[in-house]
């Protein structure tokens, strides 16, 4: 099982398993120990430049298919591996510190973790 939720969220011991940061950059204000972060795999978060497209009105459909591109880079494809198996291994919970993981990058990287 795949979860994507806030990282300000409290994790959930029981039902949260392995919390994966999926932000190239820390959140504000939180300290590690409140984010109960197991993994931050960067070579797995949106480049620099990407993340300034899409705030910069970017749309969700091309943001999507550019995030994509870049997570077929050598470095990601171990990466994305290594979270498969983790996921296959138990509960996996891909945090972010955005106000709406359900339409962001994480969503993305879950739909592609749990896909065959």
């Amino acid at each position: 099982m795949i979860r994507v939720r806030r990282v300000y969220d409290p994790p959930e011991p029981g039902a949260d398993g392995v919390r994966v940061l999926v932000d190239r950059l820390w959140p504000r204000g939180l300290s590690k120990a409140a984010a109960a972060v197991d993994e931050w795999p960067r070579a797995l978060t949106p480049s620099a430049e990407l993340r300034k497209w899409f705030h910069a009105g970017g749309s969700p459909e091309e943001f999507r298919r550019r995030y994509e591109a870049e997570l077929g880079g050598a470095g990601a494809a171990a990466e994305l591996a290594r979270l498969r198996a983790l996921a296959g291994a138990g509960p996996l919970t891909l945090v972010t510190a955005v106000r709406d993981p359900g339409a962001s990058h994480a969503a993305v990287l879950a739909e592609l973790l749990a896909a065959p």
